[in-house]
Order: C-alpha cells, then structure tokens, then sequence
C-alpha cells in the first residue's frame, strides 16, 4: 500500500498538463513583485524577460497586460510597462479597513476556537519568536499570515471571512511585507498575538477580542506611518 501512494502523485504530475507560456511568464514576474525583488517604478523589458525564459515576447506582453489589469503593472505608450508604485493612502486605507473587519472576525469566532486551535495558534507565535534572531521580513509575514488565519478562520459569518480574505490579498499586492519596513515592530507584534491568545483563553468578551485584534493593527500601520513621513 505504501508503494502505491508513492507513484500516485508522480503519475498525476506526469499527467498534468504543462504550463502556457503566457501563465510561466505572469508567475514569474508576478512572483518577483510580490517579493520585491521588482520594485515600485522598476521597468520590465519584455525582450530582456522573454530572453530570460527562453520564450517569445509575446506571451510576456499577454502577462504584463494581465499584471496592469491586477494593478500591479501600469503601461504606457512609448514608455512601456513599469511595477506600478504604490500609493501610500490606499495602503493606509486597506490596513484601517482590514482592522476594523478583521477584528470583527477574530471577535466572533473566539468562542469557537477549540484548545487545539489555540495550541496551533501558539506554535506558529513561537515560530515567529524564533524567527526574530535570523529576521527574514517574508517569512516573518508569512508566519503571521498563518497565525492571524487561525484566529479568524471560524468566524461564522461567511461574508465577512470574505471581506478579511480580501483585505489580506490587498495588502500582499501593496507590500510584500510591512515588516521589512519597520523591522523593529516585530517583536512588538509576537508579544500583541500573545495577549489576544490569553484573551481568547480566559473568554474574554468578544467585543474585547475584537478591539485589542484591531488595536494589534493599527499598532503595525502607525509605525509603518511614522517611519514613512508623507
């Protein structure tokens, strides 16, 4: 039995079918904005790209059309296509948003998360603790996507699980991660995701939860604010 769920995964990827050349070239492009390896204003070259994946320009020019319509890319006439630069107001404005509407989240689905989920909560905090001797801003953010998902993820009102999944991909297409920014709020943060935890544990009123989960945010947008003045 063991050997037979072995070969399953490697008959079902020989299977798939293989990437479109449009698609590697939007993943691959898209991956390094996300990354910030291509920076705000960074100009794409489709010739210097196709060349580098081994590829025509024309798939790469279907990808950064793609990419503009995502508002990750703008292109112009004659000037041709740059990583689109990032408006500070309506950073400011997703991460005022995600806080009121994720810590409505985290406040109603606290009484239902069960010894096991907090338990799970705790680890990925501890992860983040660790992570603060060798500091790596995206893994960090990814650590604390994992850990803010866990407290939210049994609201039981499905529309808003849809506005705070939202407000997460929003800000991940205006900052790879607001830590590599304001590095020193990290600790700070790890510290705040333990306080909600005692919060949740003690059966805190929800409306409780909710505020200390929305002070925990605008905690985060302030520094990033008063590290970036205008």
């Amino acid at each position: 039995m063991a050997s037979e769920s072995m070969t399953m995964p490697t008959e079902a990827a020989v299977d798939s079918p293989p990437q479109s050349k449009s698609e590697l070239a939007y993943t691959w492009i898209r991956d390094r904005i996300i990354r910030g390896q291509f920076t705000p204003g960074y100009r794409l070259v489709l010739g210097t790209i196709a060349k580098q994946l081994d590829i025509s320009a024309v798939p790469v020019r279907e990808a950064v059309r793609r990419l503009e319509a995502e508002g990750l890319v703008t292109f112009e006439r004659n000037v041709g296509a740059h990583v689109a630069m990032v408006d500070e107001r309506q950073y400011q404005y997703a991460m005022e948003t995600l806080a009121i509407v994720e810590g409505a989240a985290i406040g109603l689905s606290a009484p239902l998360l069960t010894a096991e989920d907090i338990a799970v909560a705790r680890s990925v905090n501890d992860r983040m603790q660790a992570s603060l001797t060798d500091f790596d801003p995206h893994a960090f953010t990814q650590l604390n996507y994992e850990f803010h998902t866990i407290l939210f993820s049994r609201c039981p009102n499905p529309d808003l699980l849809d506005l705070v999944r939202r407000g997460w991909a929003r800000l991940s297409q205006l900052r790879d991660s607001t830590f590599a920014f304001v590095p020193g709020r990290s600790p700070q943060s790890v510290a705040e995701h333990e306080h909600i935890l005692q919060l949740i544990e003690s059966g805190a009123d929800p409306v409780e939860v909710d505020l200390a989960s929305r002070r925990h945010r605008t905690k985060t947008l302030a520094a990033y604010l008063e590290k970036t003045p205008g």
